[in-house]
């Protein structure tokens, strides 16, 4: 119980003495354009609590979920093939690093005249720009595997599929989450700038107009939203890779104790 309330204070000790400083740093202020914490929250509630919440915001999070989901599948999967080849990765990694280079949001325009400017062009452009950490970690997760650990495998007669399913995934799986952590806000960038061009719906969407309506209340709250969604989605990670890593943390655990 104590460990829980420390974790919580650690967690929110810092937000709430940002919004003090906020809301104190704010008190004497009347331009329109610097939002006050009181009517942002009360603004917040009264535009996204309702009809928004479903034509803006669930739209952009199953945008946000197909994308971030094909860029992680993809990227393991091809980091994976990659990884396991030195011949394959010299091969590709000129290719890789062109592509790379190249940001997703100028892709846009090019996408949208050879997709179209329905939602695939915008799940598109997502996972084209979030399948570059996890991509590039998986890689480098694959080809740092123990090679006592390859030894072992091969003499116990473990090859193929059960080789990368119990010692390669395994091994390479810290590195590669570290990878999915960082896709995760590439893709809640590129959902909100996805949305700016081609679209009629959608978070993204909703700020643009806004701001171009010069409604300053309502462009902050969406942008809190946004904020709101990120640290969600940060949260909900934590969950999921507390679960899949057990043996990991249980093992720096067992390093730090000692």
């Amino acid at each position: 119980m104590r460990g829980t309330l420390k974790a919580i204070a650690f967690t929110l000790g810092l937000p709430i003495a940002l919004i003090a400083i906020w809301y104190v740093a704010t008190l004497g202020a009347t331009s329109i354009f610097v939002p006050k914490p009181v009517p942002l929250v009360a603004e917040f509630f009264e535009t996204w609590i309702g009809d928004r919440l479903l034509t803006d915001v669930v739209p952009s999070l199953s945008r946000f979920a197909l994308g971030t989901g094909v860029a992680i599948a993809l990227g393991v999967l091809v980091g994976l093939l990659v990884g396991l080849s030195r011949g394959v990765r010299a091969f590709t990694e000129p290719v890789f690093e062109f592509f790379r280079a190249v940001p997703p949001p100028v892709l846009i325009p090019v996408l949208g005249l050879l997709i179209g400017v329905d939602d695939s062009m915008k799940i598109t452009v997502i996972a084209l720009g979030a399948i570059w950490p996890v991509l590039l970690n998986t890689i480098e997760g694959v080809r740092a595997t123990d090679s006592v650990q390859t030894e072992t495998s091969r003499s116990y007669g473990i090859h193929g599929f059960n080789r990368v399913r119990y010692q390669i995934l395994p091994s390479a799986a810290p590195q590669i989450l570290a990878g999915v952590r960082q896709s995760l806000p590439i893709g809640i960038i590129l959902m909100v700038i996805s949305e700016m061009f081609f679209s009629s719906s959608g978070l993204g969407f909703s700020i643009i107009q806004f701001q171009r309506r010069f409604a300053v209340p309502e462009m902050w709250s969406g942008i809190l939203v946004l904020g709101l969604i990120g640290f969600a989605v940060s949260m909900l990670f934590q969950v999921v890779e507390r679960r899949i890593l057990r043996w990991y943390h249980g093992l720096k655990d067992l390093e730090n104790a000692s």
